[in-house]
């Protein structure tokens, strides 16, 4: 199927898509009101097609790039789940200890663009080490749609513990220097925000489109660094951005923010429509210069 430009698709079908990913209406609940917006031959079957991610397109580097190093370690999380599954990177010739990079995936668990990220970040002479909150449920299982209902049936609280535990291991990683960042994409944005929260030790942390902090109160905990990212036609999220950056500010708390002009919920993540080619690459030279700064 081709794939349409974002400009190409009506605002009101990525806010039922938003609705849909996150788990607030199931397939046919998209169906039913993306209906209305099927016109000249596009069906509402035909536009959830079209959001879909197609791993391949967005891959920018190969699984077996030969410039990496990689490979996966099972974490301890006696407060979580038991233990979570990593997927680790690093630069094959790298020599001496790396500053580490935790990334924190979408609601869908470790999936092939989540790896990718994580490639990209170890390409740019990092140890990056990207937890799977799925593991406890069989991991990612390879469908989103499955994968949607596998990280609704984990214990929320217990999933976040696990990416407590993957933080205080990566902080601590006998490769790493001992200073840790980290980066997340929508849930793993808010899991950005929470490990800002609970690690005073963090040294940076960055979340596109994530969730702040659900207790006003821990905000004046957050001694990190922060750079947040969000995307204008994101409303639910950029709206609650004003008040979040009042609030840092009133703590004292280092932290930038960007709203992307014309951008979505999920405009970096480059395997669907939603993808802001020139946001996406802004954020990201921004979230490497934020990794320069704050961890060499």
């Amino acid at each position: 199927m081709e794939r349409l430009k974002a400009s190409e698709i009506p605002q009101e079908i990525f806010n039922i898509f938003d609705l849909y990913i996150h788990g607030h209406i199931d397939r046919r609940g998209f169906l039913d009101r993306a209906q209305k917006y099927a016109v000249g031959g596009v069906t509402a079957a035909a536009f959830l097609e079209m959001l879909r991610p197609d791993f391949a397109f967005g891959q920018q580097v190969p699984k077996d790039d030969a410039r990496l190093r990689i490979t996966s370690v099972d974490i301890p999380s006696p407060q979580g789940n038991g233990t979570i599954k990593a997927y680790v990177t690093r630069p094959a010739k790298a020599t001496g200890k790396l500053p580490v990079v935790l990334v924190v995936h979408e609601n869908r668990g470790l999936n092939p663009h989540i790896e990718d990220i994580a490639r990209r970040v170890g390409l740019a002479n990092f140890l990056a080490i990207a937890p799977d909150g799925l593991t406890t449920v069989g991991g990612y299982p390879g469908d989103e749609a499955a994968a949607q209902t596998k990280f609704q049936s984990v214990n929320g609280m217990k999933m976040t513990e696990d990416f407590v535990a993957a933080a205080a291991f990566a902080k601590s990683h006998p490769e790493g220097t001992g200073k840790l960042g980290v980066v997340g994409f929508c849930y793993g944005g808010g899991i950005a925000n929470t490990l800002a929260v609970r690690m005073p030790d963090l040294n940076c942390a960055v979340a596109f489109y994530g969730q702040p902090p659900m207790v006003a109160t821990d905000i004046p905990k957050i001694k990190a660094p922060l750079l947040l990212h969000y995307g204008q036609a994101d409303t639910n999220l950029t709206a609650r951005w004003p008040a979040y950056d009042a609030a840092l500010t009133a703590a004292n708390v280092v932290h930038t923010g960007y709203v992307y002009e014309g951008a979505q919920h999920g405009f970096n993540n480059d395997t669907g429509q939603r993808y802001d080619e020139k946001s996406a690459k802004l954020a990201w030279d921004r979230t490497m210069a934020f990794f320069e700064k704050y961890l060499r």
